[in-house]
Parts: C-alpha cells; structure tokens; sequence
C-alpha cells in the first residue's frame, strides 16, 4: 500500500472511532496540557467531568496496534501518574491479544486507565462497537471491589446513612470504570454468584491465616465493639 493509501484508511479508522466514542459520551478535545507520552490519534473528554481526557491511538496499518502499545508502556513506565488512554482494535480477538500485551508490562493495568475499544471494520458488524471487558486474576478483581465499597461507605457516612451502600452498583463500578469483565474472572454465570464468591475470597485474604485481625477487607464501623470490624460484604 502506497503511504497516502496508509494515510487514508488511518484517516477512516479515526473518524470511525471518533464517531463511535461521541455516541458513547465522548467528545473530542484538544488537550490544555500536554501529558508526556507518545502521539495519539486525537483526544476526548469523558462527558460531564472536564479534567477526564483520554488520548486515543488508531491503528493505521497491520501490527500498528502492538507497536502503539509498546511505545505507550515504554512511556509511562515507572511513572506515578495515572495515564489514561483509548486503543481502538477491529476485533475482540484483537482486544485480548491487547490486553495480554498490557498485562505483560510491570505492574497492573488497574494502575492505568486504559480501555480497549473495538470499532469493526465494516459498518454493520456483529457485535457492535463496544468497550472489550478484561478479564483479571481474582485476587484482582477482589482488591478493587475492596476499593470500591470502601469508597461507598466513606459516601455513606458523610452523606448522614442518605445515600445506601449498593453491592450491585459496585459490580457497575468494575465494569464501567475499571472495564473487568466480573463473571469471566470469577468463573460465574451470574452477580449473585459473583457477589458470594468475592465475599468468600475476602475472607480468606488475609496476611495470618485464621487471624480476623489480620484480614486486608474488613471494615472498621466502630472504634469498639463486637461490630467493629466485619468483612465488606457482611457489612
């Protein structure tokens, strides 16, 4: 392929993702600040929350995907920040060889905010575009969650017990924010297995086995008590 033929199907895959992420809430910016890391093929705000910007990188030509990850990766590596970023794939088999790439780099991929988006190459595929789900180790899924609902409590109780804890919007949580595909992880069919079986994984992750104390998900309600400290879900 000729270099303007490359130019122009890179041209197409970016006005396609761009077109698929503003019916997802996305709309394209031109960042205030430049983050250093590598040149992206444009850049959105998450709707409603200004400072939330992502690059999004499209692939051009065969390969172009692993090659835009690595150099990614090469950037941020041993970075503190956060990095955020969009790689755009044709297909769901691409998007896990993506994510397998990520999960090679040191440390987790949750220590980013990366998604893979997959914008099929023809107009009518099936599935639609859609965000790929990750599936992670278990232990994975469990330190967020365990994230997760200490945020939700920590909302709980400024808001005066107004606003419940609900286990089911942080399953919403994992998938929308942290894009982890939850069942998949856990081998389950469903939220209420899902839910049990992250209940049963916090209580056995602790630092001294059979010492409560010890337990790295418990939730301290009360200074002291017989209710002071129980695992989240029981909560």
């Amino acid at each position: 392929m000729s270099d303007s033929g490359r130019v122009g199907a890179a041209g197409e895959h970016a006005r396609d993702a761009e077109n698929v992420l503003k019916r997802m809430g996305y709309s394209r910016v031109v960042p205030t600040r430049r983050e250093p890391i590598t040149e992206a093929s444009f850049w959105v705000q998450e709707s409603g929350v200004p400072r939330r910007t992502f690059p999004v990188y499209v692939p051009g030509a065969r390969g172009e995907v692993d090659a835009g990850i690595d150099r990614w990766v090469e950037v941020v590596r041993g970075t503190p920040q956060t990095r955020r970023a969009i790689f755009v794939v044709p297909n769901d088999t691409a998007a896990e060889a993506a994510w397998a790439r990520l999960s090679r780099a040191p440390g987790s991929t949750i220590d980013h905010e990366v998604s893979i988006l997959v914008v099929p190459n023809e107009a009518r595929a099936n599935p639609p575009p859609h965000f790929h789900l990750r599936s992670v180790p278990p232990k994975e899924v469990l330190r967020v969650a365990t994230g997760v609902v200490v945020g939700l409590f920590r909302r709980a109780q400024s808001s005066d017990g107004s606003t419940p804890v609900d286990f089911e919007e942080m399953l919403v949580h994992l998938k929308h924010r942290f894009g982890i595909d939850v069942q998949r992880s856990l081998g389950v069919g469903s939220d209420e297995d899902a839910l049990f079986l992250l209940y049963q994984l916090a209580l056995r992750d602790s630092y001294a086995p059979g010492d409560p104390g010890a337990n790295l998900h418990l939730l301290v309600l009360k200074p002291t008590g017989p209710a002071a400290r129980l695992p989240w879900f029981a909560a």
